[in-house]
């Protein structure tokens, strides 16, 4: 899957968020068009989490992952083995230009991907040839300027402020979710609905699980060093490594990520 440079790289800490991913948590809004014996296609598949869960509920259907990283896609091939799965396949591939004919598969699906991508309207242009006319184009991305958070640590604040001007530095949009309906129709896909979802993590183990994360990753992984590259020093990031920490520790910690989502059928060829 091509991308400019994906923000976060495939540190340990980043492949922590990607592998809590399931089709539940992550893709609700999809779980009731799926049916047994139906294809999809997976763009952005990561280490396969949400995926195998597609093929778990579409078999005997086809499910095919496709990712621009060749270590993630072994770790989604050997997810599959673990789970007994054998209707899926993961292959590396480019967002931009899918190895599958047009209108090969019946759902076309790609998850926290646009807002990496520098020209998220020819993705999904490609993602509704793929689908066609009869298929259906499923996107999910998560809008960090909509984040909302308690206590107000100004620690996270000044997290949140570095998070977007890095993520604009280095690839795409950082509050893609909003702009899935602009893009979409842009990209000439077909009754295009648009809903939004949330994640919250409130509870000690949700925030144990996201703060510490996010702690990690905000020293060691490939975020750090772009951080870097656009004037982020060690004691910032040590700053807020802390206070992703001390919200994880507070009793009132509260904090929801909202979500944009698009369902939509693909173009008709005779309006290409």
């Amino acid at each position: 899957m091509t991308t400019a440079r994906y923000t976060h790289g495939h540190h340990e800490s980043v492949l922590r968020s990607h592998e809590w991913r399931t089709a539940e948590n992550s893709a609700a809004y999809l779980l009731p068009h799926l049916e047994a014996g139906r294809s999809l296609l997976d763009v952005g598949s990561g280490p396969g989490t949400i995926t195998v869960d597609f093929a778990q509920r579409l078999a005997p259907g086809p499910v095919r992952g496709v990712d621009a990283s060749s270590d993630v896609v072994a770790k989604a091939v050997a997810l599959a083995a673990e789970r007994g799965v054998d209707n899926v396949e993961f292959a590396v591939g480019d967002a931009y230009a899918l190895e599958a004919a047009d209108a090969s598969f019946d759902v076309v699906h790609a998850h926290q991907v646009l807002q990496h991508l520098e020209r998220p309207v020819d993705a999904l242009r490609e993602f509704g040839r793929v689908a066609g006319p009869d298929g259906l184009v499923a996107v999910r991305d998560v809008d960090y300027e909509g984040t909302i958070w308690y206590p107000l640590l100004p620690a996270l604040a000044e997290w949140l402020d570095l998070y977007v001007r890095v993520h604009r530095s280095s690839s795409g949009e950082p509050a893609a979710g909003r702009r899935l309906k602009s893009w979409a129709r842009a990209a000439g896909l077909r009754d295009v609905a648009s809903t939004a979802s949330v994640w919250v993590f409130e509870s000690p183990e949700d925030r144990a699980f996201w703060g510490g994360m996010w702690a990690d990753r905000v020293v060691q992984s490939a975020f750090a060093d772009r951080a870097r590259a656009i004037g982020a020093d060690d004691g910032q990031l040590e700053r807020i490594s802390d206070g992703w920490r001390e919200w994880a520790d507070h009793p009132d910690g509260w904090l929801l990520m909202p979500h944009g989502e698009i369902l939509a059928r693909g173009a008709d060829s005779g309006r290409r």
